[in-house]
């Protein structure tokens, strides 16, 4: 057993002596006195999106999964990350390790509701089956985000409550989408409808989790399947835009006509991203940012000048101007002389309140793409459900074909490669970019045409260090190639 375990063991020991001598008080929340009714039933589920921190497992996470990608620089402590021709390092596999260890320890509280909830006699069945299933939701999205950042991973399907739970080998990536597809289907089952609490599982997130996941393992025909259902049978409409600021109708709210799910903030309770997308002091987009970071657009990628200015996108996502003290727009400094903007926090306009997971928007272009895979070229629906996006982003009725149409009869090829063009200009600083050029294959062509290079080993993370120490049936040769 390796060094750790010594030191439990004994912490262990020394508390069962304790307990000997001492009377376990009658307030105290321990496992032999909760999961008793409904109420510890809810507290413990809460605890699992806590799990999930300020914005989906919390600002570390998404600069890893941000500054990955092709289109954007990072600066200051962060700069690393986006030397892709290096391995990371040391402080960034430190916050490779602290994301692990988050996702961990969201697993172990799923894995807690999972083994103690079922058993609660005090309790509505309906609320029961509700709570059940938001903890399949969220153990499924934290091996999807494990699998996809360090291949195989061990698998904890059970609380961890005593050293029995320290062992674990790395299993497949085939067995951990296994699991992550059997939670995904089990929430899909489970859950009601959206009834707007969109910072809270429901069946709809819980189908664009299944088509995202059949997509990423390139099951074409069930991911069209499931984004179908939730186009054709899912409360949500695509808000119409007229000019770049009318983004902000599903940014700026409480809710959507498309929020599938999200992280909901407020004026108080703010999200941390703006801060590591602004310069201090950039009026009127941010004025909590400490400026330290402020990542810059790469105009070498595809948000460069094939960016055509007419969509609407480009202006709600990127700017070049702030106010003065006099209140006039002038440039931005030569230093960051062009910033990110969806996410902006500010006293006398538009505040962000929402961060999302999944929006009805993602449904159009996850069908598109598999059912064109899965048909070998794009089918008219396909076609027209791809054009509705790119409709909306000029400010045209998505319903109604338009000038800025896609041409019929493109190559399944050029079909995919728009798809995903579209995925880049639709969600950018929304945590998919890294993941779509892995899945498709294209880190490299993208790169290239950013002028950059990357190394192959850095298309997975590192294995901590800690869980290869604590670990006993993981060891150094189990560590990821590179590291």
């Amino acid at each position: 057993m390796k060094n750790i375990v010594l030191g439990l063991i004994i912490i262990i020991c020394f508390s069962a002596c304790e307990k000997t001598l001492e009377e376990v008080p009658k307030d105290f929340v321990s496992k032999a006195n909760f999961y008793n009714n409904e109420e510890d039933a809810q507290a413990a589920i809460a605890g699992v999106y806590a799990g999930m921190q300020n914005d989906f497992f919390g600002i570390t996470n998404y600069l890893m999964t941000e500054l990955h990608g092709d289109y954007l620089f990072g600066r200051g402590s962060q700069a690393p990350i986006t030397i892709w021709d290096q391995i990371l390092d040391q402080r960034n596999i430190g916050r490779c390790a602290t994301n692990w260890s988050s996702f961990y320890n969201t697993i172990n509280r799923a894995n807690a509701v999972l083994d103690n909830v079922p058993g609660i006699e005090d309790m509505d069945a309906g609320v029961k089956e509700q709570i059940i299933a938001e903890a399949h939701f969220l153990r499924a999205l934290c091996y999807f985000e494990l699998v996809r950042g360090w291949g195989a991973v061990p698998i904890k399907i059970s609380e961890s409550i005593d050293l029995s739970a320290v062992e674990a080998p790395r299993e497949p990536v085939s067995k951990v989408y296994e699991l992550i597809i059997a939670d995904g289907l089990a929430a899909e089952s489970g859950l009601g409808e959206v009834e707007g609490q969109t910072g809270r599982a429901s069946k709809w997130a819980a189908k664009m989790l299944l088509a995202h996941v059949y997509l990423t393992m390139e099951d074409w025909d069930a991911a069209a399947e499931k984004a179908d259902d939730v186009i054709v049978n899912g409360p949500f409409n695509l808000v119409t835009v007229e000019n770049s600021d009318d983004f902000y109708k599903i940014f700026a709210v409480d809710t959507s006509t498309e929020d599938i799910m999200s992280m909901h903030h407020s004026e108080t309770k703010q999200s941390t991203i703006p801060n590591y997308l602004h310069r201090a002091g950039n009026i009127p987009y941010n004025y909590s940012s400490g400026g330290v970071f402020a990542w810059l657009p790469d105009t070498n990628s595809f948000i460069g000048d094939s960016w055509d200015d007419n969509d609407l996108r480009k202006g709600f996502n990127l700017y070049t101007q702030i106010q003065n003290s006099d209140g006039e727009w002038v440039p931005l400094p030569d230093t960051t002389p062009i910033l990110f903007k969806k996410y902006i926090t500010n006293t006398s306009g538009q505040s962000v309140y929402s961060v999302p997971m999944y929006r009805f928007t993602e449904a159009f272009l996850f069908y598109a793409e598999a059912s064109s895979m899965a048909s070998g070229g794009p089918s008219s629906l396909a076609m027209d459900r791809l054009n509705m996006i790119k409709r909306r982003a000029y400010g045209f009725d998505p319903n109604s074909p338009s000038s800025v149409d896609y041409p019929s009869g493109m190559s399944g090829n050029d079909f995919r490669s728009a798809v995903l063009q579209e995925r880049g200009y639709e969600f950018i600083t929304e945590r998919r970019r890294w993941f779509d050029l892995k899945r498709t294959g294209t880190v490299k062509e993208a790169f290239a045409a950013a002028g950059k290079n990357i190394l192959d080993e850095r298309l997975l993370w590192p294995i901590p260090e800690d869980e290869i120490n604590n670990n006993p049936a993981v060891n150094q040769s189990d560590q990821n190639p590179g590291y």
